[in-house]
């Protein structure tokens, strides 16, 4: 299922498991909302991650059978090669890989999942986000 979601860095709702017991009893874990979408990422990566970053898309991608670093290097080595990438982080913990495109590329989900296959990990769905 493909999600595509409009944000401008200023619009970002975030907000943590522990400010609203009703989603999640793990304070560990913390969520950014995007137009009233929960999307499970860490908040200060996906701060950390956007800041500097303008007319680009971002493709927040689920990953099963990230277990290891050589894992997530793998995957970003795989990315890193693709011109229109501008950024990747890879977060272990929770299984997501946040991939910045420049704004002309057209995101293929297939394309990521082949890449992300190929390092021996599949990705199950994504969504996109234009900042």
């Amino acid at each position: 299922m493909i999600r595509l979601l409009f944000i401008t860095i200023f619009s970002i709702n975030l907000i943590s498991s522990d400010e609203d017991h009703h989603m999640h009893q793990n304070s560990h874990n913390h969520y950014v909302y995007v137009q009233g979408e929960k999307l499970e990422v860490d908040q200060d990566r996906f701060k950390s991650f956007l800041d500097g970053l303008s007319n680009s898309q971002v493709a927040v991608v689920n990953v099963n059978g990230m277990v290891c670093d050589f894992c997530a290097r793998g995957i970003e080595k795989t990315f890193v090669k693709d011109k229109a990438v501008k950024r990747i982080d890879v977060d272990l913990e929770r299984g997501k890989v946040l991939i910045a495109y420049t704004k002309e590329k057209e995101i293929d989900f297939d394309e990521i999942k082949s890449k992300i296959l190929a390092n021996g990990q599949n990705a199950i769905d994504f969504s996109i986000l234009n900042i």
